[in-house]
């Protein structure tokens, strides 16, 4: 089956919540788990949920979000104004908590809004100087599960049209020819694209999509879904597919991605014999690569997804963000909820044979790493993931989506 739903916010009458809103659209039930080498989901689906280490986890939820409501700066922002995506971050974490506590349109939530208005751009992004794919993304996300989100439909439409344009087409115009063509960049200055940029991106057309399918608007125009394959494909350790140099061939990166064509975040293996580099896969580009996929649509039984899901099946580990070590772990953590939720993913069956119930353990992993206050902070400082503003709120963007799987 096909794993893009069709209009999922036609004829809603509220904005759904966020990460209520993630799940309707996201979680989509796999139709052959064989195919992407994962067990069956009847075992969970049969289990009584643990109402015990739900609350353990709703609790922690709110402990986490009354530490982000006592470092909102006055002017409406989060940890920094050069970059809105983090502000993004924090109030989709509002957004999506699970006991309505946090809700109502607070003075902080209500802050944090006219924050993210105020950096709409002529253009149709929404960002301030640099990173512009990035932060219009981001900031698309917390608008679509804002509390007034209808009322956003006609910047959404232009910042949709904004991240539209950013997309690479090198070479012939209109001809996929490059491996870089079809994927998006960080933009500004940083025009090449990279996996994680490509995933932001996508992750925000295809949630937003509604806004021109509703309006029958077929003058405006879409991605070039297709040349975003090609870009994903030519990120990915499948020599099946990719007949890039760096491809490795080795059965421990195949399936697994890297940051973008000819370079991979966790470095390579150079062959003694012909020279060449063999670039390593690595776990948060994988999830985002996963993801990805998912977004342009690519089927369950596809030799590409099921490649990545293989990879991610045989790397799974809470411990550190695999091929980074502690660089990225709460981002991993992040993508790894999210991937699996995605695809639909309640058992995980490793490649020993254990199965592990991956939602209780990853769950588990970040209440241990919750601080005394309610924030999470990696000491490790590679991706910003020393702002604890930004780790704590990929943790509870993660928490908020398990809790409503546990």
């Amino acid at each position: 089956m096909n794993v893009r739903p069709t209009n999922p916010r036609a004829q809603q009458s509220k904005p759904l919540r966020a990460l209520e809103f993630a799940i309707r659209i996201a979680v989509r039930s796999v139709a052959s788990a064989a195919a992407l080498v994962l067990c069956s989901n009847s075992v969970a689906t049969g289990a009584e949920p643990d109402v015990s280490f739900k609350n353990e986890v709703q609790h922690s939820i709110e402990r986490g979000l009354s530490w982000l409501t006592q470092q909102q700066n006055t002017n409406g922002w989060w940890s920094t104004p050069d970059h809105p995506g983090v502000t993004a971050l924090a109030l989709s974490a509002y957004s999506g908590e699970p006991g309505g506590r946090f809700h109502s349109p607070a003075t902080q939530i209500t802050r944090g809004y006219d924050f993210l208005l105020s950096c709409v751009k002529p253009d149709g992004g929404i960002y301030q100087r640099e990173l512009t794919s990035y932060n219009t993304a981001l900031v698309m996300m917390a608008l679509l599960t804002a509390p007034d989100s209808h009322q956003h439909d006609a910047i959404l439409r232009r910042a949709r049209r904004y991240l539209v344009g950013l997309q690479e087409d090198r070479d012939r115009p209109g001809a996929i020819d490059s491996p870089f063509d079809g994927g998006i960049g960080y933009g500004g200055i940083k025009k090449d694209p990279d996996v994680n940029n490509t995933y932001t991106a996508l992750q925000a057309l295809y949630y937003s999509k509604r806004l021109v399918q509703d309006q029958g608007d077929s003058a405006s125009k879409d991605l070039n879904w297709d040349a975003a394959i090609h870009f994903l494909e030519s990120c990915q350790n499948l020599p099946d597919k990719n007949k890039q140099s760096w491809v490795s061939t080795e059965a421990t990166d195949r399936g697994g991605f890297v940051y973008y064509p000819g370079r991979s975040m966790a470095g390579g293996d150079t062959n003694l014999t012909t020279g060449k580099v063999a670039l390593r896969s690595y776990g948060s580009i994988s999830y985002a690569g996963l993801l990805s996929y998912i977004y342009a649509d690519l089927k369950n039984t596809d030799p590409r997804v099921v490649a990545v899901v293989e990879w991610l099946r045989n790397h799974y580990t809470l411990e550190e963000n695999p091929g980074m070590g502690p660089q990225g772990l709460y981002y991993y953590l992040h993508l790894m909820t999210k991937g699996l939720t995605a695809a639909g993913v309640n058992e995980l069956e490793l490649k020993d044979g254990r199965r592990v119930v991956w939602r209780r353990e990853v769950a588990m992993r970040l209440l241990a790493l919750q601080q005394r206050d309610g924030s999470w902070v990696n000491e490790n400082p590679r991706w910003w993931e020393k702002d604890p503003t930004l780790t704590t709120s990929y943790s509870l963007l993660a928490l908020e989506t398990l809790w409503r799987g546990l």
